[in-house]
């Protein structure tokens, strides 16, 4: 079924230099969106692509001996080949540099300078080199530039601007009537209160202290400002003429249905961009989506601290889609997300390896054991069944829920949530059992017919996020992945399928030990490119150590009054009515505790489950939001903020005493 076309971009990635993992993030979660509606029956072009002009580039390239061109030609390829390394599926990736839209985008200056929207001046105030941009003094924060926080120069040069304040009401009025426009709406309330209602200046779009950028052909001193150039790869990348012979493509892909970009670059494309259209007579994109960031541990990320995260180096070491899977899931739909290589390994240990893997590797085994591969449905039905086909049935109408408001985690969160509720089955119909008894083997059958059908309704939804590992699933039970209009039934896998005889492991379990000895390989590869010395390292790591307050001291005897012990999780939930508690149930031992936890913006209720933790087992009793807690969950706490249980380096028994 043919819903129509489908248009997503991403930013262009400016070529200043290799695009570290939070970078790669928006492209991988484009590419998730992309194969999702491609799956889902629209016909989609998805555009990426790489932003080649400005002074930034023609600083680098300098400081590297070669000229702009050759510069911006090792990055777009850097660049291109991080796209591919984590199987995007783009339709088109633009470079700013390719002579169509370098043309296009000198008629579309000339088009707006003849019908008077861009006229000549000069500028006069404190201008940003990394985000080239000018400021006011009353724009700056704290003297810095507001967008990046680095350091601002005086300049004045002749400039020509474009009359942002002539279309400035009639954005105002198409974000009140589109609500959709802008999202998440925390970004729309920013541009309003910040931008739009204050008043808009005129936009400086041209500069003349470089060279490296696009000439304006009516004044060979100016080149286009790399605003106007890089946000018009939009439509120049399917086809749009400034003078009016845009292609058929064109007309069947703009508006286009998503621009998805950085939440640090929200400005310029729901006022800039916007106002652009509007003056040249074109429609407004459906929709902008700012997302929030993924952040490598604090955030702070340098060579010469040798904790740069690229995708790539990840790719190679945890596999591409223990990769795509990290980046999708992980991230908050608001706020900015984390990554590092503590928690890639457990994400790779626990969701795909134990959750996923395990359940693929059970079911193929038994297949095989038990029936020689052969799977059949014997109809030996019973009443266990009817809420694992409920689950498997309706987990297609919750992703198309959550991927209808690019809710991307929650979406993969339903599939994962399939896929646990089919282990539960096997706990639930313990096929080992049943193979003891001959009577009852049409019910052994039935039982794995059942989980081949929810894996493979569960692998076919996961195909937009892990297409790698979607299509092994499938060539493990021997089946094509179903398409999604199918999903909604129960029993598609044909009756008599063979799966594989020896099923491939998905994801092996990692030793954090070889983790660790990866992670510090590529931290001294880094270090030595950056020039820094053992010595100089030692003296960076202690200029940014924490700062610790020691509480008073306290006795021996003091401290043997707290008793410590290792507890598993084994039920968790939200309490309700508060934004920061989590209620956990705690195995300890032979008992069970109770504990409410203040750390339900930094873990979900379900992903607490499974977990082993360091426990204070005899805290008096208290209660909290109504809920009674029995003990506490040791945490770390970042300078951020950012809390972290503490977990036993090594797996022991819960209820195991901490001394």
């Amino acid at each position: 079924m043919n819903k129509g076309p489908y248009y997503i971009t991403t930013a262009i990635a400016y070529t200043s230099g290799k695009p570290h993992i939070g970078n790669s993030y928006e492209i991988v979660l484009a590419d998730a969106i992309a194969r999702y509606k491609r799956k889902d029956g629209y016909e989609v072009f998805f555009q990426t692509g790489t932003d080649e002009h400005g002074q930034k580039v023609e600083i680098k390239a300098a400081e590297a001996g070669v000229t702009p061109k050759e510069f911006v030609d090792k990055v777009a390829g850097e660049i291109k080949g991080i796209c591919d390394c984590l199987n995007c599926s783009y339709d088109k990736f633009i470079r700013t540099t390719d002579k169509d839209h370098e043309g296009q985008v000198q008629k579309i200056f000339k088009r707006l300078y003849d019908q008077g929207d861009i006229y000549k001046g000069s500028y006069e105030g404190m201008y940003c080199t990394p985000c080239e941009s000018f400021w006011t003094q009353s724009q700056l924060k704290d003297g810095k530039c507001p967008d990046c926080g680095r350091e601002v120069k005086p300049a004045k040069e002749e400039a020509y601007f474009f009359k942002m304040s002539k279309y400035a009401d009639r954005l105002i009025a198409y974000i009140n009537e589109h609500p959709e426009f802008i999202q998440p709406v925390s970004r729309k309330n920013e541009m309003m209160n910040n931008f739009l209602l204050p008043g808009l200046q005129d936009l400086c779009v041209s500069r003349t202290s470089f060279k490296w950028g696009i000439p304006v052909t009516f004044d060979d001193k100016h080149v286009v400002y790399v605003w106007l150039d890089a946000l018009t790869n939009y439509i120049t990348g399917i086809g749009y003429d400034a003078e009016g012979n845009s292609t058929d493509q064109y007309k069947k892909f703009w508006p286009a249905d998503l621009h998805l970009i950085g939440k640090d670059i929200v400005r310029f494309h729901t006022i800039y961009w916007p106002i652009f259209l509007m003056a040249l007579g074109e429609p407004l994109p459906k929709q902008v989506f700012g997302h929030p960031w993924l952040l490598a541990g604090d955030g702070k990320m340098s060579k010469s601290k040798g904790n740069v995260l690229y995708a790539d180096d990840l790719a190679k070491f945890f596999g591409v889609d223990a990769v795509r899977y990290f980046m999708l899931h992980e991230m908050p739909f608001e706020n900015d997300g984390s990554v590092s290589w503590d928690l890639m390994t457990e994400r790779v240990n626990t969701d795909l390896a134990n959750v996923l893997g395990n359940l693929v590797n059970r079911t193929v085994a038994m297949s095989n054991k038990y029936f020689g591969g052969v799977v059949e449905n014997k109809g030996a039905e019973e009443a266990v069944d009817a809420d694992l086909k409920a689950v498997v049935t309706g987990t297609y109408a919750k992703v198309e829920d959550k991927m209808g408001t690019i809710h991307v985690a929650d979406a993969i969160t339903e599939i994962f949530t399939l896929f646990k509720r089919c282990n539960k089955y096997i706990d639930e119909t313990e096929p080992w059992v049943l193979a003891k008894d001959e009577a009852r083997k049409d019910r052994l059958a039935t039982v794995l017919y059942n989980l081949c059908e929810g894996i493979m309704v569960g692998a076919s939804l996961l195909a937009p996020f892990l297409p790698e590992t979607a299509e092994k699933i499938a060539e493990q039970l021997n089946s094509k992945l179903y398409e999604f209009d199918t999903l909604d039934s129960f029993g598609q896998y044909a009756n008599g399928t063979k799966v594989v005889e020896k099923p491939e492991i998905l994801f092996a379990r990692l030793d954090i030990k070889d983790v660790y000895a990866e992670a510090e390989r590529i931290a001294k590869i880094q270090k030595a490119e950056a020039g820094v010395t053992e010595e100089g390292a030692a003296k960076e790591d202690a200029s940014d150590a924490i700062h610790l307050e020691v509480a008073p001291e306290i006795t021996y005897d003091d401290f043997a009054k707290l008793q410590f012990a290792v507890g598993e999780i084994i039920k968790c939930e939200e309490v309700p009515k508060s934004k920061k508690l989590l209620c956990s149930q705690v195995k300890i031992g032979d008992q069970v505790k109770q504990i409410v936890s203040g750390i339900k913006q930094h873990y979900s209720a379900e992903e607490m489950v499974g977990k082993k933790v360091m426990v204070l087992v005899n805290l008096k009793p208290a209660t909290l939001a109504g809920v009674v807690s029995e003990g506490m969950l040791l945490c770390a706490e970042g300078p951020d903020g950012t809390l972290a249980l503490m977990k036993p380096e090594k797996d022991v028994p819960a209820g195991s005493e901490i001394a």
